[in-house]
């Protein structure tokens, strides 16, 4: 047997997630007892009825688009990835990203704007675990296209800019007239629970199209996904210089490394595995991880060249990486597009034909598993963002097609429905982005990207189901 019919053997035989192979293999979503079928639930801010969820949970929704921050200016659209931190009395400090592209301007104070033209950044709030806004303001401004990013354990939000934009490279696909940009994008940034960030871009964590970070406390490694639309994507790790822990803040200087399968050079991992598909992988380095663009090349181009020159030294190919997260020694991460056309389904645009793959990277041996890989868009379409429960279920927001879901995913190996967004008249895009579970559990904070985005606070039996 070789190694990787062994591997692939004893993933299938114990340990979490190990039933999920079984249940792709079968085609896909098994109910999940206790919750209970999806009814429509009002929300407790104005009576509206934006969500479906099981009998008996609760929610409010908070902070819209257009809005008023604590300080008077406004809040932005495109509410994507989000992180909870424990605050006082029981609430929670929630940070937030916005995803916002083009040169439209910083929101907030532009004094601080890392690029005064950019009008992405990070929102900070403290609400309560109902959803009741005590405080918030802008914490990062004149950033771009922050889509994700991860909750750092020292009090930080590491937030991802998910864009190669600046007036170095050719417009994206939007059209924004790059020349209006004063500074380079594509990069992370380090946001603080107090006060503001001071918009420094870690520059050796590389210059691509960063979605999502997970940080291993126990080595001081931060891995990180790539969200490559219309190209193959990487699963990434940046080696600080010193460990954050030590230091309480990310340091620029280290190292920007790219994950291999060992023994295959440049395994397309998108399609065609088995389920329960496990590797042994190893690390190539990524030699310039902020390459200065001359000539002012093509979007296109520019957002490949980190990328070509990991997998130009072996790195494995993916289809869209978008949300990860750290729980017990793994990285549990998402492929949107990953897999295989279900017979009778279109694939989705953009590089990789399925509708989503997770993947689990153990940190302590190397191991790279496929947990989960959607059979078809009724189980699991094209999932983004994810979070963790208490339980280690994992909540998967969903950027489908048709009807978008919260859908958990067990270590037993179900899938099964948790909420769903109602339609949004004249904004067929909306989809969930940013799930975090707040202190003790008690709330799941979520977003709803739209083109008048919203938060929302989810609370009710937990502890009848599985998350």
């Amino acid at each position: 047997m070789d190694r990787r019919g062994f591997l692939t053997r004893a993933v299938l035989a114990a340990g979490p997630f190990a039933g999920v192979a079984c249940a792709g293999q079968r085609g896909g979503a098994a109910p999940a007892p206790g919750y209970g079928r999806l009814v429509p639930v009002a929300d407790q801010r104005d009576g509206e009825v934006r969500l479906h969820l099981p009998e008996g949970f609760r929610y409010r929704s908070f902070n819209a688009a257009g809005e008023k921050f604590s300080d008077g200016s406004t809040v932005p659209g495109r509410h994507d990835g989000m992180a909870a931190f424990p605050g006082p009395r029981g609430s929670a400090i929630l940070v937030r990203n916005h995803e916002v592209n083009g040169p439209v301007g910083a929101f907030g104070d532009e004094r601080l704007a890392y690029d005064p033209m950019a009008g992405g950044g990070t929102a900070t709030l403290r609400v309560s675990r109902y959803g009741e806004v005590a405080e918030s303001r802008p914490s990062l401004t004149g950033t771009m296209m922050n889509c994700s990013g991860g909750p750092m354990p020292w009090g930080a939000w590491v937030s991802c800019e998910e864009t190669v934009n600046g007036p170095d490279v050719g417009d994206d696909f939007t059209g924004g007239d790059n020349s209006r940009l004063t500074e380079k994008h594509g990069y992370l940034f380090e946001v603080p629970l107090k006060g503001v960030s001071r918009a420094r871009p870690i520059r050796a964590a590389g210059r691509f199209a960063h979605e999502s970070a997970a940080f291993d406390p126990a080595t001081g490694t931060l891995y990180l996904t790539e969200d490559n639309f219309g190209f193959p994507s990487g699963f990434y790790r940046y080696v600080p210089p010193r460990h954050p822990m030590r230091e309480g803040r990310l340091l620029d200087g280290g190292k920007l490394q790219m994950l291999a399968v060992a023994d295959r050079p440049r395994a397309d991992l998108s399609t065609g595995q088995e389920p329960g598909a496990a590797f042994a992988t190893t690390w190539v380095d990524i030699d310039d991880p902020d390459p200065a663009f001359t000539g002012r090349p093509s979007n296109d181009v520019a957002v490949q060249a980190v990328g070509r020159q990991g997998r130009a030294a072996g790195a494995a190919i993916f289809s869209r990486l978008e949300g990860a997260v750290f729980h017990q020694g793994t990285v549990y991460f998402v492929s949107t597009q990953g897999g295989d056309p279900a017979p009778g389904e279109t694939p989705p645009d953009g590089f990789g034909r399925g509708r989503g793959q997770v993947w689990a990277y153990e940190t302590w041996s190397g191991r790279l598993r496929l947990v989960y890989q959607s059979p078809r868009a009724a189980a699991l379409d094209l999932p983004d963002n994810v979070t963790v429960s208490r339980r280690g279920t994992l909540v998967l927001c969903e950027d489908g097609d048709g009807d978008n879901y919260l859908r958990g995913l067990t270590r037993a190996g179900k899938i099964f429905d948790f909420c769903r967004l109602a339609p949004i008249p004249g904004d067929a895009g909306a989809e969930f982005a940013g799930s975090a579970f707040g202190p003790g559990g008690h709330t799941l904070y979520v977003n709803v990207q739209s083109k008048r985005g919203r938060s929302f606070a989810i609370w009710g039996p937990w502890q009848r189901g599985d998350f």
